[in-house]
């Protein structure tokens, strides 16, 4: 049975049925209605244990107003179901949409995200998933990194991130044997570069960095990375980058929590356990940009490739 709304001549033949003394499941079906619809008609509009037939069409007409107010724009729409194929999440579309006057709540995007699921569309797919992050065991031999300086040492400006010269370093991995990803994040203005490596070596990630942040040079101070074998060799891309690397401590992700935000994001794009021989250079950069072209909360709904050229200019 569809679903009709109540008209007011309807709302008068409820009154005289329930003088009657007829029930709800005979309502129903004297209206060729569903019970339910009696119910909650009786529940909205009973007062003192009377029904009110003209009150219940002026409370009918109130909602229907504020429920066209509500409603979105079908261009609005159409723009949520853009920013999700990017993988934005509803809270950057969100952000972003009041500032071009497209406005709708987040809460609002994941119950459209919700429905179009039920329906058996697959938007739900561009959000971001939650990964298991494993700990190694206490007593795991961890390796000795040559001349290193922990993030107790690192100077107090780096924790403010008030300059555009502070990175945070972290490698991602793909299926055993496939290689590398290297990802290097600017803690003030969040722009984030990739670079795969055939192996984890700290050979090749040493290469991978210098290679990376050469064209950044001029804004490169500091560089935080976690206790990994890969970041044996980083005296080579600190002397190269006239740069000074710290190390987080042990177990200490969010030391690193920028880094490790962005590579959460990597995983909607390369999921874990991916044969990474399968993605190539040009994918990266793809990724890369779009990452780089996503509103940031933390940066009032700016994407931070934008932040990084406005404040390049500045320094």
């Amino acid at each position: 049975m569809s679903y009709k709304q109540l008209t007011e001549g309807q709302r008068y033949q409820i009154l005289s049925y329930l003088q009657l003394g007829l029930n709800q499941s005979d309502i129903a079906r004297r209206l060729c209605v569903h019970r339910s619809t009696i119910c909650r008609e009786l529940n909205r509009n009973t007062n003192q244990k009377k029904y009110c037939p003209k009150e219940a069409s002026q409370k009918a007409q109130a909602r229907r107003v504020n429920a066209a107010k509500r409603k979105v724009h079908p261009l609005a729409e159409s723009w949520i179901v853009l920013c999700l194929e990017k993988k934005w999440s509803p809270e950057q579309i969100s952000g972003v949409g009041k500032r071009i006057g497209l406005s709708v709540s987040h809460e609002w995007i994941y119950r459209y995200i919700s429905q179009d699921k039920q329906a058996g569309g697959k938007l739900y797919k561009s959000l971001r998933q939650g990964h298991k992050r494993y700990r190694r065991g206490k007593n795991t031999k961890r390796s000795v990194i040559p001349n290193r300086v922990g993030i107790e040492d690192r100077p107090e400006i780096v924790n403010d991130k008030s300059r555009l010269e502070d990175w945070e370093i972290d490698t991602v991995l793909g299926k055993h044997g496939t290689g590398a990803i290297v990802t290097i994040a600017e803690r003030k203005s969040k722009l984030y570069i990739l670079k795969k490596v055939p192996a984890k070596t700290a050979k090749d990630v040493a290469h991978a960095v210098v290679n990376m942040l050469w064209r950044y040079r001029k804004y490169v101070h500091t560089i935080t990375a976690d206790n990994g074998s890969e970041f044996c060799d980083h005296a080579l891309f600190a002397s190269k980058l006239k740069a000074q690397v710290y190390f987080a401590r042990p177990y200490a992700s969010w030391e690193r929590g920028l880094n490790e935000n962005f590579n959460g994001l990597l995983r909607q794009y390369i999921r874990k356990g991916i044969d990474l021989r399968t993605i190539s250079d040009q994918d990266l950069k793809r990724i890369e940009k779009e990452l780089n072209e996503r509103p940031r909360k933390c940066l009032g709904f700016r994407p931070p490739v934008i932040v990084f050229n406005e404040l390049s200019k500045v320094t």
